[in-house]
């Protein structure tokens, strides 16, 4: 099988292609020609299309039996073993035999899941490696699952508030579609014959409708054909990133956008901290959680630290704290407990976020009711107009 590999080589990126079993030989055939692997991943036959099926591992999962088992009393290498043994997915299986053989080899835990960067992901892989040093392994498996499971929380509520919105869009859209390319043809050949005589608006409808019932195959193909241009572009990450742009640049939206990433930056800043890793290494580890503009302004706010700058005067003057941020800072660095308090910022912000989700919900379902009733409605009155003209011309 064929895999695409991005890795850093001696002084840039990389990009490559190599012919493997699976992602654990791709990554591993990386690292003997002197790369470091960034990300492995099955290599499309047809351009843009891949038919490659991604292996989804189940890392909560693999975390939380680990760490019962760890806690059980069994050495790391057999818990992994006893995991890899009751586990009935192939996929998943395999990649826990590819773990199990480094340890076999004598690597530690965090270079065996080193070697599979696109099943255990840098944040990982470095909570791991810091738990070595102090020999806490159990103690960060049941950090990394808490902060999985508080970081789910969040996406979850964000996923619910926004399920209702979404399928209100899609029936609203599909009843205006059966409106335009079903009932408008046939209103169109009942006034085929007083075409001249009806308002204008109905007149541009009635248009409309008699070019649907003239070329349907046509208008049925272009139709498909820019929905698959738009499917197609929206998997870009040029366009999402220049819609995200956008978004940020909404008024009283883009606020509660750059305090949700700075919440789930501080929350994994606080988990890394926690867990014994050097603050600017948690800074630049988790700087892949922002925005692009924000990840430059953490640069320059990291670069200040390494000179001697306290991180709360850093952070404020690159615009990555809010005010209650900022003053919970300053009091992990009187305290010495930064890692807490990072914690405690997200914590206090993912309350603030779920307020506003509920909040403009709340707001944004009616009013989108109310747009799609609106253009429904419009279309309808268009189509019964000139029946009601006539109505009261006979009057």
């Amino acid at each position: 099988m064929l895999f695409e590999i991005r890795a850093l080589g001696a002084d840039q990126r990389v990009n490559l292609r190599l012919e493997a079993a699976d992602s654990l030989d791709a990554a591993d055939q990386a690292r003997l020609q002197g790369l470091t692997v960034l990300e492995v991943r099955p290599a499309g036959r047809l351009g843009f299309l891949s038919f490659s099926r991604r292996v989804r591992f189940p890392l909560s999962l693999f975390s939380r039996e680990l760490l019962a088992l760890l806690n059980s009393g069994l050495t790391l290498v057999e818990a992994v073993q006893t995991l890899e043994e009751k586990e009935s997915r192939p996929e998943t299986r395999k990649i826990l035999g590819g773990v199990l053989k480094h340890l076999y080899e004598g690597e530690s835990f965090s270079a065996a899941i080193g070697h599979s960067p696109d099943i255990f992901p840098p944040l990982y892989v470095a909570t791991v490696r810091a738990a070595e040093r102090t020999s806490d392994l159990p103690q960060a498996l049941s950090r990394y699952v808490a902060y999985q499971g508080q970081v789910e929380q969040v996406r979850k509520k964000v996923l619910a508030a926004s399920i209702y919105p979404v399928i209100l869009m899609v029936v609203g859209g599909l009843v205006a579609l059966f409106l335009l390319g079903f009932v408008t043809p046939r209103f169109a050949s009942i006034y085929a014959d007083n075409m001249e005589r009806l308002p204008w608006a109905s007149r541009v409808l009635m248009q409309w409708g008699s070019f649907v019932e003239a070329h349907a195959v046509n208008a049925s193909l272009l139709l498909l054909a820019l929905l698959g241009v738009a499917a197609y572009a929206l998997s870009r990450p040029a366009l999402r990133a220049w819609l995200a742009r956008q978004l940020w640049r909404l008024p009283g939206l883009g606020e509660p956008l750059r305090v949700f990433q700075l919440t789930r930056f501080y929350r994994t800043v606080g988990m890394l901290l926690s867990g014994g890793i050097p603050v600017v290494t948690a800074l630049e580890m988790a700087g892949g959680l922002l925005q692009p503009e924000l990840r430059l302004r953490l640069a320059s706010a990291a670069a200040t630290i390494r000179e001697g700058q306290s991180v709360s005067q850093a952070m404020e003057r690159a615009g990555l704290v809010t005010p209650v941020a900022l003053r919970m800072l300053r009091v992990g660095e009187k305290s010495g407990r930064m890692g807490e308090m990072m914690e405690a910022i997200a914590t206090f912000h993912e309350e603030e976020t779920s307020r506003f989700v509920d909040w403009f919900t709340r707001l944004f379902e009616p009013l989108l009711m109310a747009v799609i009733g609106l253009v429904i409605g419009i279309i309808v009155v268009m189509l019964y107009l000139p029946i009601f003209e006539l109505a009261g011309s006979l009057e």
